[in-house]
């Protein structure tokens, strides 16, 4: 059996007090599921400060592949590390679509964060053309695949984020997430966990984390809601 994650992305949100209301909100709430936070850099150590000995876990949204050197604006992993985080978002779509991020890079990011113990949270996902142009599974293979050509993906987590559901209110129907899951379980085994990120809410979590081969979610806006991200929370624990 598979243990269910829910994983918020907080993306560039928060500031110290809206960050400890949250943060006190969710130790005071989840119970029964694994649970992290993905804070912007500047609020790590107030999330390792405010979680460390709780049941919910820390980490970054993005991570150099280099260990160190002249790179400017760049944390390595050995930072991450330093802070305590168990996870870090690799991949993510709009590091991919904004910042010009090639698969390559990715994957190189995976590796440099498995070398240091962190735990990637690697990210696949189509655009609506893509999509619209029946070219899903294709994108989504080539994403992983720059990864599994040089890692093994062991103890990481694969998140499926649609591109065109991440931000737009639109949300991949069940059937439509599990059809993808379905075929990146194939590619990595049946003790992956792959979470589903695009646009979950507490509205519609409980229908999409019913897919059998969907293990959570990487949420991002309602993660900055207490009571909604706790009721994501207890949908992926209910699955369970």
């Amino acid at each position: 059996m598979r243990a269910r994650l829910v994983a918020g992305n907080w993306k560039m949100h928060g500031s110290l007090a809206t960050n400890r209301a949250l943060l006190e909100a969710l130790v005071a709430g989840v119970r029964g599921v694994e649970c992290a936070v993905c804070v912007p850099f500047p609020y790590l150590a107030q999330a390792a400060e405010r979680l460390r000995g709780t049941a919910i876990a820390w980490g970054a949204q993005n991570v150099s592949e280099f260990a160190q050197g002249a790179y400017t604006g760049e944390v390595s992993t050995a930072m991450l590390a330093d802070l305590g985080c168990r996870y870090v978002l690799v991949g993510h779509s709009e590091r991919r679509q904004l910042y010009g991020e090639t698969d390559a890079q990715a994957a190189a990011k995976f590796a440099a964060a498995q070398g240091a113990g962190l735990r990637p949270i690697f990210c696949v996902g189509e655009t609506l053309a893509e999509r619209d142009a029946g070219r899903t599974e294709e994108v989504v293979a080539r994403q992983l695949d720059a990864v599994l050509a040089h890692s093994k993906f062991g103890d990481a987590v694969l998140a499926y984020e649609p591109v065109w559901a991440i931000g737009t209110g639109r949300t991949a129907t069940p059937q439509q997430a599990q059809e993808v899951h379905g075929f990146l379980r194939m590619r990595v085994g049946a003790a992956t966990r792959i979470l589903y990120g695009g646009s979950v809410k507490a509205q519609n979590a409980a229908a999409i984390f019913a897919m059998p081969d969907v293990d959570g979610g990487l949420i991002g806006g309602a993660s900055l809601v207490a009571q909604d991200f706790l009721a994501i929370c207890a949908a992926a624990q209910a699955k369970g």
